[in-house]
């Protein structure tokens, strides 16, 4: 975990260095935990058009998706985890990690679900409209997984307004704290310790010695 809020090219090319040596058994697996300034990124299928106001920088993440919003509020985690030895199944660990997700908001009293056909944790908001409150977005090199998961605890939810939030304009983001749920990184992080064995149990392949 990384106190305070780091640059997001540095943390990505920490975490890109980082996938390399686990790729060649020269490091440790890793669940990184960490918040970032306002920053907007673009995934590999990001569509110019859905830049709507670049009020903030806009980096080439590298991941899969679109453009996402990062800032503080938000809960950010980075998973660089050997597949190799985890069943090699991408699907399978995008599933469980939307699981992760799931369960520990589920510990602060957010329902979250799965959405067919939209990437993401969704919720309802207090309009009683299917909202996003989570983000997933990953790369796999090697084998080696890289991103991860945002959650929204209490950003600035108006300045996911100068993007389309992973391409899809006709649903609202919302956030832990718009819902009226507890909404500090310390309450989310406890929760994501209490539900990450099963996450990881869930991965085939694992073994008990984990990071």
């Amino acid at each position: 975990m990384s106190p305070g809020l780091t640059d997001y090219a540095v943390s990505l090319a920490e975490m890109e260095a980082r996938a390399a040596a686990v790729a060649a058994h020269q490091a440790d697996e890793l669940i990184w935990l960490l918040e970032h300034p306002p920053v907007y990124t673009a995934g590999t299928s990001a569509d110019p058009a859905e830049l709507i106001d670049p009020r903030f920088p806009v980096v080439n993440a590298g991941r899969g998706g679109r453009y996402t919003y990062h800032g503080p509020g938000q809960r950010v985690g980075y998973l660089v985890l050997d597949l190799a030895r985890r069943g090699r199944d991408v699907r399978h660990f995008v599933h469980s990690l939307e699981g992760w997700v799931i369960a520990a908001l589920a510990r602060l009293g957010i329902e979250g679900f799965r959405a067919e056909g939209r990437i993401g944790i969704w919720t309802i908001d207090r309009n009683g409209n299917e909202a996003k409150i989570g983000a997933i977005g990953v790369r796999v090199r090697r084998w080696v997984t890289m991103h991860g998961f945002s959650v929204n605890l209490s950003p600035d939810l108006g300045h996911f307004g100068g993007i389309v939030p992973c391409g899809i304009a006709e649903y609202p983001v919302t956030s832990a704290k718009a819902l009226g749920a507890p909404h500090d990184l310390a309450t989310f992080d406890a929760a994501l310790a209490l539900t990450r064995d099963d996450f990881l149990h869930g991965l085939p392949g694992t073994r008990e010695n984990e990071t």
